[in-house]
């Protein structure tokens, strides 16, 4: 089996905390130790005493751990606006890097990463959990193989409420910048439907481990809640090869529903109505084809990544290329509304958070901001394939279309 992996946790709350969960399970195992954790107040993390009792020790930053110390594996949980940074300096120490998502808040950011990753002989994974599932990755052998023939508009429609705890849980949810002006864009396409914006780009790639780019971006923000970045988006995308996208998020929904895709290709439709509904393809004969759930194995991406350290010559199936996609878009989205449309005060309620259907994420005694009649205007764009200046809603504007071809930076000058 050889020498146990060595691993750097930098972030130890969120997702860094089911990551230590895994970890401390498969403790006995021999597979990996962790080396160290980083994280600016560890005591906060649910697994801090059993970490302590393991004998990890913790860090501030990463400077101290690296001062003394080594990792084969980094693996980040910390806000959106430090990945880059983080990933640059893991790299540039020795160690391969498991970023959580998204990559960056900026394309110029990723392309950065992109850089040091190629200087350092190390790779980058980037954790988009759907791309590491057995589902998906069969789904996409499928696509490759020419099992649909070729794509032809792809759709997707999330509604997940989310209360005022999720938007105070830090001091960069719903933000555009952080305080010290870092580029955040936190928002529904940048976090938590992140997985399913990526996604559409992932299975249209050419190869196991690339994403289809997008070539131009129109979308629409909006915001129930009082933040500074959307809460609701809706967009209509083109590939560089000439596939449509449509995609309808909100967090200012009265009810929890998705994602519902539909992927058309020439051959076959591929379809999910839930996160609990799996994928499946349609053919026109009637007959099926399931692939399972692509949330069945959360941890996938960790366990490869360790598995990874130890093959000479791996390449994650999510680096930073292949996450580019979701960064460069989410850019462009904002390029194409710079100022984020309030819903009318008319539409706008506040309901306690366990109002309707029960949350999957909920701050007791919270309460949470609800746009009346969203989700059927969504239902019905998604249906249409239509954002929601094209149907005429009377609260809805248009945004620019962003050409994304030659896109430098963000904010495009």
């Amino acid at each position: 089996m050889g020498e146990p992996v060595s691993l750097v946790m930098v972030g130890v709350g969120g997702m860094g905390a089911a990551y230590l969960q895994a970890l401390l399970e498969r403790k006995d195992e021999g597979l990996f130790r962790i080396a160290g954790a980083v994280d600016p107040q560890p005591n906060r993390c649910k697994q801090y005493l059993e970490m302590r009792a393991e004998g990890v020790p913790c860090f501030v930053n990463m400077a101290d751990f690296y001062r003394n110390r080594k990792a084969d594996l980094a693996v980040l949980s910390s806000p959106i606006q430090l990945h880059m940074a983080q990933t640059v300096l893991a790299l540039a120490k020795g160690s391969h890097v498991l970023c959580e998502k998204p990559a960056a808040g900026t394309i110029q950011e990723v392309r950065s990463g992109i850089e040091a990753e190629r200087a350092s002989g190390r790779w980058v994974a980037v954790g988009f959990q759907w791309s590491f599932s057995p589902a998906v990755q069969a789904l996409k052998a499928d696509i490759m193989a020419g099992l649909f023939g070729a794509a032809k508009r792809f759709r997707c429609l999330y509604l997940w409420p989310r209360d005022e705890g999720y938007y105070a849980r830090n001091d960069w949810a719903g933000r555009r910048r952080d305080a010290d002006g870092a580029w955040v864009l936190d928002s529904p396409a940048q976090n938590a439907m992140a997985h399913d914006l990526h996604n559409m780009f992932y299975i249209l790639g050419r190869e196991r481990d690339s994403s289809a780019r997008p070539a131009e971006v129109t979308a629409e923000l909006y915001r129930a809640n009082a933040i500074e970045n959307c809460d609701t988006a809706a967009a209509r995308i083109r590939t560089e090869d000439g596939v449509e996208i449509v995609f309808l998020a909100s967090h200012a929904s009265a009810e929890d529903r998705g994602p519902v895709v539909r992927y058309e290709f020439e051959k076959a439709v591929v379809r999910c109505d839930s996160r609990s509904s799996g994928l499946w393809a349609e053919f026109p004969d009637g007959a099926r084809k399931d692939y399972g759930l692509p949330d069945a194995e959360p941890m996938a991406k960790l366990w490869l990544s360790i598995a990874g350290v130890r093959e000479e010559g791996a390449r994650p199936l999510c680096g930073l290329e292949a996450a580019a996609s979701q960064t460069l878009c989410v850019n462009g989205m904002q390029d194409s509304m710079p100022e984020v449309r309030d819903f009318p005060a008319a539409m706008v309620r506040s309901v306690d958070a366990s109002e309707g259907r029960p949350l999957a994420v909920a701050t007791p005694g919270a309460k949470r901001r609800v746009v009346e009649g969203l989700d059927e205007a969504f239902a019905a764009c998604y249906e249409a394939g239509a954002l929601p200046s094209e149907l005429g809603y009377g609260w809805s504007a248009a945004g620019e279309t962003v050409d994304l071809r030659e896109y430098a930076a963000y904010p495009r000058r």
